[in-house]
């Protein structure tokens, strides 16, 4: 985001009048909308009483198509009326269902049993094609598509396979083989199976069996199979024939997927089977991973539904002017916004659906093979996902924010060379391995790591693992431990998308057990050897979306709505801003009891009386963990938003939205919106045309200069790698060289010698009299490049001063052992007396003294403690002194 405020009469009259119109339009749509009219009715069918909502709005003469929606598995009708609502306001007639053994609906549940739930389905069209309402195609036909989440996203698709008069379906984070689903490479899905079943026993209050609602012989399969710990044949065939993938051939209709990547129940490998089946009988497809799931996170309901919404529009009412949108798109997270928490995201979208293969590459792993064992009773277990447990943490992943655990002789892992590069993982990674047991069968885990630079901070993205059960695995049906023997297996990891930077490695991991499935009981040795690299998907096709443009470059009547509303809203405050204070007038920044509350919340704060001072020629380093607020106070610095208490001056000048010091500031915030035909040069000097000051005044070649792009400086936009956007965006910033330049993040996309060009640009830039203010997580560089640092975490001002007099702040002791220090030692010596904090670092602790002990009293504690100690002494780096400040978080 580039902040460079100018004030124009003729940008104010413009966009009062598109404002007005906008008004107008509203007003207009908001006094035609129709309310929607709601019967109920209970409908019996064979051996069930279905409980039904039938949604019109409108004209009551008026035909229009019909959509079916089903709930998820354990809920009901209940579910989906606010979306049944918004598509009846959309001209659809509408119906909602509870199904059987849910909600007020009577019967046995059958797990979508095409003899009972799918025929239920052809009923309740039957119905529709009865009511005047609704468009028919033929007699006993009407146009209708039906959609769901879960167990209502299965419906759909057998009632597509089941029954022809269906015309277009959106299933969502469904199943393709609910066996696959439940017994993945035939090993017990135990976590999430025990809650499927639980949730049916549950429902209607229970039954008078100890199965509730479900059909007997469901009853009887999970029984055998969850004491036995192994799915059967006939457990797999029974499951396998109430799923969509028995009718894989018969689904001909449009189908809009929509998957999620939390969501170890239904991973993203059921949608690819469902895409393929379908796309193969020659229908359109278009495939969306969305951020949520299963396992919880944003499920982005607004933008799914309105999107379902466009897609029956086009094949319901034949609307060819709709746009669908892109054939594949996945959410990605971009950042976390600290002033309601919640992560960003962004999209990103391709021509065409890449599968879970496009673009592979393959990364040489290192190891030698490995044995390790299968404890007895498989415990205790690693631990991947936990179902109602760290829900939606999976999002977080590209944060270094994760839940997962291997235990020490219960895994073998495999390392990658840090990589070089970036490297944008989207689909399924394979390796092939030999695996060996001497117990004649292997049940292994495996994962992909990826593990921060420093060999730790692993990250599991997504928290999803892969199981599979490897038989025959030597001769004769056995394979020592010693590596003799074994078979020969290609693993096809978790279906992903996720970034790993640049310095970072890829850690395969094959585990013995995993909390969320069963794992043979009787204790045995494998040996696991690789027989290749991992392969890699990259989906080259695949593009995220640009940050949105400036509206002085795209000139849309919605963004002269929106600088119309703002400027109306903060006229007012504008002329009753406080008066410069001439004693500051030569200050960048001061920052006084800066104050400002999450969204809707009166108790939690972004940011809480936060106080600092910025002087000419300082470059000040801006730091803390994540959430600590720093964002906050850079949006509310450039005047994005408003403070809820205290104040900011830049010059003198107190800050308020479109104030006139703030073309004095210069800022990279996020990324820069850029015409993508347009080369770099051009961009530059269009951007600095829409200001309306002199070219002369821009420095371009300076700021040319310092971007480092060369010859691609005439090369289009579009064809810039990240790390070249960047460069051109912090070009941008640079341009009419402002007095106060702000720097989020500066080096993200850059490699190890233009983050240091970047350096020496930040050195010179306040050696000529001028301020930076950087935000940054590169503790290393922050030391290198900045003289002053302000310190915050969790919205408070945690100390700020000179790099030197932080770095020598306080009594911060390194102590080295042999060995690593568990957790609970960790936590002992945090409590003990004189001991503000202390937190495991490479070799040893980094423990942080109050002032009332000394070193010598310390050693005799950490003695008495029976720590390995191997020596104590100061230490004095950026990154020791940050974690004691902050308690131990990260950047």
């Amino acid at each position: 985001m580039q902040i460079r405020l100018r004030r124009a009469a003729w940008a104010l009259v413009s966009a009062v009048v598109l404002l007005a119109g906008a008004g107008t339009w509203t007003a207009v749509a908001s006094d035609d909308e129709p309310a929607p009219h709601r019967e109920d009715r209970v409908l019996e069918m064979e051996g069930a009483g279905i409980d039904t909502s039938f949604f019109t709005a409108g004209p009551d003469d008026g035909r229009r198509p019909a959509v079916l929606l089903g709930h998820g598995f354990g809920g009901s009708k209940d579910d989906v009326r606010a979306q049944a609502e918004r598509l009846a306001k959309d001209g659809y007639a509408v119906l909602t269902w509870s199904a059987r053994g849910f909600g007020g609906s009577t019967g046995r549940i059958g797990l979508n049993d095409p003899e009972f739930e799918v025929k239920d389905v052809s009923r309740l069209i039957d119905w529709l094609a009865k009511r005047p309402e609704v468009r028919l195609d033929a007699p006993g036909d009407p146009r209708v598509g039906v959609s769901g989440s879960s167990y209502g996203g299965a419906i759909s698709l057998l009632a597509a396979g089941h029954d022809e008069r269906v015309d277009a379906i959106a299933p969502q984070i469904t199943y393709w083989n609910l066996a696959d689903a439940l017994f993945p490479d035939g090993v017990l899905k135990k976590l999430w199976a025990g809650i499927f079943f639980t949730t049916g026993t549950a429902a209607q209050g229970g039954g008078a069996t100890a199965c509730g609602r479900f059909q007997d012989e469901l009853c009887r399969m999970y029984e055998r199979v969850a004491v036995t710990g192994k799915p059967d044949a006939a457990a797999r065939e029974l499951l396998a024939a109430r799923s969509p993938s028995a009718v894989a051939g018969r689904i001909k209709v449009p189908a809009l997927i929509v998957q999620g990547q939390s969501d170890s129940l239904f991973p993203l490998s059921h949608a690819d089977a469902m895409a393929r089946a379908i796309r193969d009988n020659g229908a359109p497809v278009a495939v969306d991973w969305i951020a949520g799931g299963h396992d919880g996170g944003d499920r982005e309901t607004a933008r799914v539904e309105a999107r379902i919404a466009d897609w029956f529009d086009r094949y319901l009412k034949q609307d060819t002017g709709v746009d669908t949108g892109p054939a594949f798109r996945v959410s990605r997270t971009g950042g976390v916004d600290s002033t309601d928490g919640q992560a960003q995201l962004r999209g990103a979208t391709g021509g065409t659906y890449p599968g879970l293969r496009g673009g592979t590459r393959t990364l040489a792993l290192a190891g030698p093979p490995q044995t390790f064992r299968n404890p007895a009773g498989a415990n205790p277990p690693a631990i991947s996902t936990v179902p109602g447990i760290g829900a939606g943490l999976s999002r977080f992943s590209s944060f270094g924010v994760g839940l997962s655990l291997d235990f020490p002789g219960q895994h073998a892992r495999f390392e990658s060379a840090p990589l070089t590069e970036p490297l944008r993982v989207t689909g399924s990674p394979t390796v092939r391995v030999k695996v060996a047991s001497d117990s004649g069968e292997a049940v292994l885990f495996a994962k992909v790591y990826d593990v921060g630079p420093d060999g730790r901070g692993q990250v599991l993205p997504a928290q999803l693992v892969t199981p599979v059960r490897v038989e025959a695995t030597g001769p004769g049906g056995k394979g020592g431990p010693g590596g003799k023997g074994g078979k020969e297996v290609e693993l096809t990891l978790p279906a992903i998308d996720h970034e790993v930077e640049a310095g970072h490695r890829l850690r395969l991991v094959l585990a013995a057990t995993d909390l969320a499935y069963a794992s043979p009981v009787a204790p045995a040795a494998y040996t696991v050897e690789l027989t290749s690299g991992l392969s890699v998907p990259t989906a080259p096709g695949v593009r995220t979306q640009a940050a949105g443009l400036p509206w002085w470059v795209w000139g849309l009547p919605a963004g002269g709505a929106l600088i119309a509303a703002a400027l109306l809203l903060t006229a007012r405050r504008r002329t009753a801003a406080p008066a410069p204070d001439p004693a500051l007038a030569d200050v960048p920044l001061t920052i006084s009891g800066l104050t400002k509350r999450y969204a809707k919340s009166a108790d939690r704060y972004a940011v809480r009386d936060l106080s600092f001072r910025v002087e000419k020629g300082q470059v000040l380093g801006l730091l803390g963990p994540n959430g600590a607020g720093k964002t906050t106070t850079l949006r509310m610095l450039m005047g994005l938003i408003t403070p809820d208490a205290g104040e900011i001056r830049v010059f003198g000048h107190a800050i308020r939205p479109g104030a006139p010091v703030l073309s004095r500031v210069g800022a990279f915030v996020e990324g820069a919106g850029f015409l993508p035909h347009l080369s770099g040069r051009e961009n530059l000097e269009l951007y600095w045309r829409a200001t309306g000051r002199p070219a002369e005044d821009a420095h371009l070649e300076e700021a040319l200069e310092i971007a480092g792009l060369g010859d691609a400086l005439a090369r289009a936009v579009r064809t810039y790698s990240q790390g070249m956007r960047q460069r051109l965006a912090i070009a941008q910033a640079m341009l009419g060289l402002p007095d106060l330049l702000i720097l989020d993040e500066p080096t993200n996309g850059l490699d190890p010698p233009q983050i240091r060009e970047m350096r020496d640009v930040m050195i010179r830039y306040a050696a000529g009299g001028r301020t930076v203010i950087v935000s940054s997580h590169l503790l290393s560089e922050v030391e290198q490049s900045c003289t002053h640092l302000v310190v915050m975490d969790r919205g408070r001002l945690v100390q700020a001063g000179p790099v030197a007099e932080i770095t020598g702040a306080g009594d911060t002791l390194l102590v080295t052992t042999d060995g690593e220090v568990q957790g609970p030692l960790v936590e002992k010596v945090g409590a003990l007396p004189g001991v503000d904090s202390a937190v495991r670092t490479d070799g040893g602790l980094l423990v942080r003294l109050d002032g009332t002990t000394t070193t010598a009293a310390l050693l005799a504690e950490l003695v008495r403690l029976d720590l390995p100690v191997t020596g104590v002494g100061p230490h004095r780096r950026l990154e020791d002194a940050f974690l004691t400040l902050i308690g131990g978080g990260s950047a």
